[in-house]
Order: structure tokens, then C-alpha cells, then sequence
């Protein structure tokens, strides 16, 4: 293709104009510091050199077309159209503000753990929930690392019950997933008796209490603890942030927690809507950590409702769709695999389906219903 480009002197100014839509990236920073934003600025040019432009762009164009079309090895590319958006967590820049009478602790814990929230900020879900593209996750609460006040119903032992007859002090109750490295995702169901001291979810190690005696923010007491209360804080280390509104007391709601392994954050939704990131550095933490509830209202209760984790590896993948199938150690021994396939499968089967005995079934029908 030959073009030839409309002559023009050295004195004549040629500029080319950006695009309306171009803009330069802007940053922002989280935390204490300044607000950083950087914007672009066009420049008018004289008519005569766009003109220039115009035909010099223009005859590429012809020319790019013209070999296109006789190429016979053409690939086709999808346009920015047919491509599928993929959807981006919200971002949240501003930090929580701590409580006035712990501010100098406060800074302290935010060195070690930062704690990040931006109530103008939250969002509903687009599209599907957090790992939907991952796998089942067969776990579910301890009937051994509880509160004596915490009574377990329900399949897999997944609805928990507190203080089932009066609260005498704060209760809490611990899951079986250990979540380190990985990327998990758990839904609650809470019943409508949202009131008290404090109800609480999130995270903690084996360390962290389940049951005191007195009426206090058990989940976040000290550095074995990252919590979210009923009355809308964050906890950890002793040390209360601000995060979201307070729950509606007396009114039924539904918890969402993305814990995020490789990034070291845990995020927060509430009725399907995003929360934003509540807690950071946990990637740091070396210890196990694990799901952990807990309440000082009396006859209250969560249900495990959904948890799903993320895939491993290709191999994590191919196991997820097997136990699909199978979903008994009954029904897997009965393939006569070799030993070690026959380990590996019997892993992501629930390790906690060791039903309520009729005995305590009858309890916890007799004090709670």
C-alpha cells in the first residue's frame, strides 16, 4: 500500500490529541497518609494538523485493511465485547477508626494486623457468590472444642445453639476446617434473636477461649482472635474498630466470610452485600486458625448454610468431582481402590458426621422448642 501524506512546513504545529476517554491511573493509599490522584489533560490542536493526522491514520488503516483481507491464515480474536467481564472484589482505601480510648493500643495492633473498611464503599454481590467456581467444603463444628453452653443439631452437627436454656456469660464454639494457605468461604444463618452483649463471627487458633463467665467480646479478646460483633466492630487484640452499622436487633440475618490465605485478608458480607476487607496480615500467622462463633444471648443460633473452598491443584479438582459421586466411606470402600487413592478421596469426605444422639436431640427439642 503507498500513501503519501499531505505536505506540511516546520512551522506548522502538529500535536496529537489524546482520546477523550484516556485517562492516566490513579492511586490511592490506605491507611494514614495522603490522598494521591492523578488526572490527564488534553491539548487543542489547530484544525490543519488534525487534518494531517487524519489522513496519514487514515491511509494505515486502508492499508492494514487491504492485507487482512488477502491473508488467508486469519485468526479470530474475540472483540472486548464477547469477552466476559471478570468481576473485581471492592476496594476499600479507608482505614477504620479506632475506638477513642484505645488509640494508642490501637496503633500497635494495626503494625501487626492491619484492619481496613470503607462504609461508603459497600457493595452487593455481582453475580455469584465468593468461590463459586470452587468446591464443596465438607466441614463442620466441633463437638469437642466448645462452650458447655453450646448445644449441636441439625445434619453434620452444622446448627449450633447457645445458652439453650438462660445466659449465665459469652459462649462460643469452634469449626473443624483449618484454613491456613487456603482460600474458603462460609455462609451463617442467624436466627432472629440478634440482641445482647455480643454475638460474634470470625476466626481464631486453638488457643482462643470459648466460655467465660461474664458478658464480653469473646472473639478478639487478645492477639488469638479476629471477630466481627452484632454491633458492627471489629476485634482483635483487645482492641475495638469501627467497621459497619449495627445489626437490627430482634431480625434475621445472614453472615458471609472470605478468608483469603494467599493474601492474608478476611472479609466480611452481610445479606449479600460486600463488607469490604476486614483484616489483614493473616498470612503472617503460623498458628492454625479456624471458624469460630460465639454469643452471650440466650437461645440463639447459626446454621452453617453453605462452604465452599478453592482448588488446590489439578488433582484437588479431580477429587472434588469424584466425592460428588461418592458421598459415604461406605460407598468408596467399595471401589477396592488402592490403599493411598482410597486416603487421599477419604480426606475431603466429612470427618464430622457423627450424628446428635437421640438423647441430646431430646434436650435440645425439651429447652428450645
Amino acid at each position: 500500500v503507498i500513501f503519501k501524506p499531505a505536505p506540511w512546513s516546520p512551522s506548522q504545529k502538529m500535536t496529537i490529541q489524546e482520546g477523550r476517554n484516556a485517562k492516566q491511573p490513579t492511586s490511592h493509599s490506605i491507611g494514614p497518609g495522603s490522598h494521591l490522584a492523578t488526572s490527564t489533560s488534553t491539548t487543542n490542536n489547530t484544525s490543519r494538523s488534525n487534518g494531517v493526522l487524519s489522513a496519514f491514520f487514515g491511509s494505515l488503516t486502508a492499508g492494514a485493511s487491504a492485507a487482512r483481507s488477502a491473508s488467508h491464515h486469519n485468526h479470530h480474536q474475540p472483540s472486548a465485547e464477547q469477552q466476559e467481564p471478570i468481576p473485581t472484589p471492592p476496594q476499600h482505601q479507608q482505614p477504620a477508626i479506632a475506638v477513642p480510648v484505645v488509640e494508642e493500643a490501637a496503633a500497635a495492633a494495626v503494625a501487626m494486623v492491619g484492619v481496613a473498611s470503607d462504609n461508603n464503599n459497600q457493595q452487593p454481590f455481582r453475580g455469584e457468590r465468593p468461590l463459586q467456581n470452587g468446591c464443596e467444603d465438607k466441614w463442620s463444628w466441633s463437638k469437642r472444642d466448645r462452650s458447655k453452653e453450646v448445644w449441636l443439631s441439625g445434619a453434620n452437627n452444622r446448627t449450633v445453639h447457645f445458652h439453650p436454656n438462660w445466659s449465665k456469660g459469652t459462649a462460643g464454639i469452634r469449626g473443624t476446617r483449618v484454613l491456613n494457605n487456603g482460600r474458603y468461604y462460609w455462609e451463617l444463618s442467624v436466627s432472629q434473636r440478634v440482641f445482647g452483649t455480643s454475638m460474634m463471627f470470625g476466626i481464631g487458633t486453638k488457643k482462643a477461649r470459648l466460655h467465660v463467665n461474664a458478658f464480653t467480646n469473646l472473639l478478639g479478646e487478645d492477639k488469638n482472635g479476629w471477630g466481627l460483633s452484632h454491633k458492627g466492630l471489629l476485634w482483635h487484640g483487645g482492641i475495638a474498630r469501627n467497621y459497619t452499622k449495627r445489626f437490627k436487633e430482634n431480625q434475621a440475618t445472614r453472615i458471609g466470610i472470605l478468608f483469603d490465605g494467599v493474601a492474608g485478608t478476611l472479609t466480611y458480607y452481610k445479606d449479600d452485600v460486600c463488607l469490604g476487607i476486614a483484616f489483614r496480615g493473616l498470612n503472617e500467622i503460623r498458628e492454625p486458625l479456624y471458624p469460630v462463633v460465639c454469643s452471650t444471648a440466650a437461645k440463639t443460633e447459626m446454621v452453617l448454610t453453605e462452604s465452599r473452598r478453592d482448588f488446590v491443584n489439578l488433582q484437588d479438582r479431580c477429587r472434588a468431582v469424584i466425592i460428588k459421586h461418592i458421598k459415604t466411606r461406605e460407598k468408596l470402600d467399595r471401589l477396592n481402590l488402592p490403599y493411598c487413592i482410597t486416603n487421599y478421596l477419604a480426606e475431603a469426605l466429612s470427618d464430622c458426621t457423627t450424628p446428635v444422639t437421640p438423647l441430646e436431640q431430646q434436650l435440645i427439642d425439651y429447652y428450645l422448642f
